[in-house]
């Protein structure tokens, strides 16, 4: 549970391949070995973030929105935690799903 976000909010994901073979574009801490997805309050935040973010060549990405209960769903299902960052890649909060 998030002291920041609560299951009826909408929250911003960054999305890659939108409209086709389309995922949450996931992260991986090595150090702590745990595979994220980033999570924004605000689109203009994604929108930094994404800049931050390593990503594939070739493969296009688009900033989008979602209820955080789904995303906390979806995230559960393929053992990902959720880590709401600020544009400037801060972690503000670090969910378990």
């Amino acid at each position: 549970m998030s002291k920041l976000v609560k299951n009826d909010q909408w929250v911003w994901v960054v999305v890659q391949d939108p409209g086709g073979n389309e995922q949450f574009l996931g992260q991986h801490d090595t150090e702590k070995d745990v595979s994220f997805i980033p999570t924004f309050l605000e689109k203009e935040e994604a929108e930094k973030g994404l800049e931050l973010l390593p990503r594939e060549k070739g493969r296009k990405y688009e900033i989008q929105a979602i209820l955080f209960e789904d995303l906390s769903d979806r995230a559960a299902e393929n053992g990902f935690m959720l880590f709401v960052l600020n544009g400037s890649g801060e972690v503000l909060d670090r969910i378990e799903t």
